[in-house]
């Protein structure tokens, strides 16, 4: 904060506003911009890691992973989100509790569920109420990492699932008449070729998990929409040195401006990768950069 913005009262407007914009409350405000791009940067590498592991399940040739796979992908899916978001949330953090309780609190002599009511003992407790803010927010954030990775990577799983099985057969099976294994083929034929395959249905995915990123206020995460809706509220004399009326419908088209803004930029990037991807491959994409270097 500048020096001059000790007497909010007598700015001018530029003043005013270069005093207001660098409160602390606002850089709170600014850090939630770098929060949900932490949160795309470590969830879509999660939930492709999810996905390729469910779609490997999905077509596992041992029955018992394969319905554990497609039971992933089918129960996950068919789950609305927010439902999803809200149970799962509350679920997870409860199951570590609890596993905690029986380790560390073996000789609690008190019932966990009394009523509506879950509780352990305060060694159990994650995080510990004397653990330091930081710890409590980053425990949540994490959390809501994991949830959005597991929803997601359901997703990911069908898509994957699908462009595995676009491979043309063929290859496979030349693959395995020059001798190659069935794990040879699949790592070396298979996985190199589904991603031409996959990536619509991958870039179709991570423009719903970036439009997805607002659910993270549901999860008690200060994200943009929080402090949106917190800043932007009216606001009088009595509760700060900056009063203001009703300004959410400004600080919501900033949210919208980034997130229009953030879109665009995949879309690009995410078409330069397709046009690498498609370099030399028997597609329709292939095809078009053959006849066009002709």
């Amino acid at each position: 904060m500048f020096s001059y913005c000790t007497e909010p009262d007598t700015l001018g407007t530029f003043r005013w506003f270069s005093c207001y914009l660098t409160t602390g409350v606002h850089f709170s405000f600014y850090w939630s911009f770098a929060k949900v791009l932490l949160l795309l940067a470590i969830t879509a590498p999660v939930a492709l890691a999810f996905g390729f592991l469910g779609a490997m399940a999905a077509r596992a040739r041992f029955a018992p992973l394969s319905w554990l796979g497609k039971a992933y992908i089918a129960i996950v899916r068919g789950v609305p989100d927010i439902a999803f978001f809200m149970f799962f949330v509350i679920a997870l953090d409860q199951l570590l509790e609890w596993g905690r309780h029986q380790i560390l609190c073996s000789d609690w002599d008190q019932a966990i569920w009394q009523g509506n009511d879950f509780i352990v003992c305060p060694q159990a407790k994650l995080p510990l109420s004397t653990a330091p803010q930081v710890v409590h927010e980053t425990y949540g954030f994490f959390i809501a990492v994991f949830t959005f990775a597991i929803v997601f990577g359901a997703f990911a799983a069908n898509v994957l699932f699908g462009a595995m099985r676009a491979v043309p057969r063929p290859q496979l099976e030349t693959a395995e008449a020059y001798g190659m294994s069935r794990r040879q083929t699949f790592w070396h034929i298979l996985v190199p070729q589904m991603w031409v395959y996959a990536l619509p249905g991958l870039s179709n995915l991570w423009m719903v998990l970036i439009k997805a990123t607002p659910l993270l206020f549901l999860l008690g995460i200060e994200d943009i929409v929080y402090w949106a809706r917190e800043l932007g509220g009216t606001k009088t004399a009595r509760f700060t040195d900056y009063p203001h009326g009703d300004w959410r419908m400004w600080y919501f088209l900033v949210l919208l401006v980034f997130y229009l803004g953030f879109t665009r930029v995949s879309e690009v990037v995410l078409e330069r990768m397709m046009v690498r991807l498609t370099h030399g491959q028997a597609t329709t994409g292939g095809e078009a950069q053959r006849k066009a270097a002709a």
